[in-house]
């Protein structure tokens, strides 16, 4: 039985999908873009800034089913731009303890809302 995982800390789904489901220990977490929940703008400071808020947002959904960050097993990352790849690495990097999670980064043409990069996680009990 799946449940659905929904927060007013992190910017409301702009689609027919639910920020994340719960199912058999199992969380999904749908794209997260670098959106500011408080002001619904982007946030600021560059691609670094701007991932730093995705991983807010991710750790608000995780929030919903008792889970951390540390309960993340896989992530891709979406970029428009592979030049902005390593700063956000940067960040990236200091948001886990431990064995990082397996990743995949891809370039794409566009994202919703003109985003530079967006962030999707899938974390287990």
């Amino acid at each position: 039985m799946k449940k659905e995982l929904s927060t007013t800390s992190t910017p409301a789904a702009i689609g027919p999908y639910s920020q994340g489901i719960e199912v058999n220990g199992h969380v999904f977490v749908s794209g997260q873009l670098p959106i500011d929940a408080k002001t619904g703008e982007f946030a600021t400071g560059g691609i670094k800034g701007q991932t730093l808020q995705i991983f807010k947002n991710i750790t608000s959904i995780l929030k919903e089913a008792d889970m951390t960050l540390d309960n993340v097993v896989k992530t891709t990352v979406f970029l428009t731009d592979m030049a902005n790849f390593a700063d956000m690495n940067e960040v990236y990097a200091t948001m886990f303890t431990g064995t990082f999670p397996a990743r995949s980064a891809v370039a794409v043409k566009a994202l919703p809302k003109n985003a530079d990069i967006e962030i999707e996680v899938i974390a287990m009990r």
